[in-house]
């Protein structure tokens, strides 16, 4: 199966995170009339990248909303994001 469009777009985006490992998955089929759904889909976030060695979670986060920039606006809703760095998977 190939990626959706949005898909597409944030594995490009990450990849300035130069990750080892990048996995997403669409949930936006589970929130189907929910009303944010209209705003965007629901994603989550596997990654795994040395730029999270020795931060912690929220400057992780931080690292993975930078990346996505303005996706966060237009084509997403709901981000959640499991970052990890090499040493700890």
């Amino acid at each position: 199966m190939s990626d959706s469009p949005t898909v597409a777009l944030l594995k490009e985006r990450l990849a300035v995170l130069q990750p080892l490992q990048v996995d997403i998955v669409d949930d936006s089929h589970r929130h189907a009339g929910h009303a944010g759904a209209r705003e965007g889909g629901h994603y989550q976030v596997t990654i795994v990248a040395a730029a999270f060695s020795g931060k912690n979670t929220l400057a992780r986060h931080r690292l993975v909303h930078e990346a996505v920039g303005d996706l966060k606006r237009s084509g997403i809703h709901a981000l959640v994001i499991h970052a990890r760095a090499p040493e700890e998977v």
